[in-house]
């Protein structure tokens, strides 16, 4: 399986702590940050795992961090104006695969959800949700099993998104396409879930959904969320 890690961002909740350190490279213990561990545990359950990692802000310190992980390094320039979007389009070429998850560095699973979840391969497109969580960044609404709608800005929702999102070979040439088109029409700045949003209003793309909530998992947006992260990887 193909496995695209998005660590393009600057982590700007997170200042001052990230001014001179990408968020994925924060310490889980004296020998691990979130980004390695996450790309460790992949190669744990997925042996023959093909990982991308897609850098942008303090890319140097990325790329070091990674340096004896058999990882492959895709770098967006334009990191510091442009969103996820723009990021998942340099590393296009590793859409086009079979089985393919896509996922933001700064998130720390517990082995369980990686090991049953995350690295199972996928014959139908779906993202990962969390329904006990209530106050997420950004948001699903269902409808049945398939997402209606995912935003930053829904008034009421179901659940919240997780930043994790399977495909198959169809679903992520789909995908593709619509960032293709996307970008091209200089929409760059979007995050690359808009894209599958446009997806679900224009072509009527079935996007299903796996709920999370019994696992453990965070994603690092605060300073609280560093705390509960290392609750999360001492979970066994």
């Amino acid at each position: 399986m193909t496995y695209i890690i998005l660590a393009a961002g600057k982590g700007e909740n997170l200042q001052p702590l990230t001014l001179k350190t990408p968020k994925s490279l924060y310490k889980l213990d004296r020998n691990t940050t979130v980004l390695q561990r996450m790309v460790r545990l992949i190669r744990k359950y997925d042996m023959g795992a093909e990982i991308v990692v897609v850098t942008g802000f303090m890319y140097e310190q990325v790329t070091r961090d990674l340096e004896r992980e058999n990882v492959i390094i895709v770098h967006n320039p334009f990191y510091s104006s442009t969103g996820s979007i723009a990021s998942l389009w340099f590393a296009k070429k590793y859409l086009e695969r079979d089985n393919l998850t896509i996922l933001n560095a700064d998130i720390v699973a517990e082995d369980k959800l990686i090991s049953e979840v995350i690295c199972k391969e996928t014959d139908v497109p779906y993202v990962l949700i969390d329904s006990s969580k209530t106050e997420g960044k950004y948001n699903v609404q269902v409808n049945g099993d398939r997402i209606c709608v995912m935003s930053k800005s829904l008034s009421t929702f179901y659940a919240q998104y997780v930043s994790v999102t399977k495909l198959d070979a169809v679903s992520a040439r789909f995908l593709l396409e619509e960032i293709d088109n996307m970008v091209n029409s200089e929409m760059y700045n979007q995050l690359f879930e808009d894209a599958l949003v446009q997806l679900i209003f224009e072509d009527d793309f079935d996007l299903y959904y796996k709920d999370i909530k019994d696992y453990a998992w965070c994603e690092i947006d605060n300073v609280n969320d560093l705390i509960m992260a290392k609750d999360v990887q001492n979970k066994k």
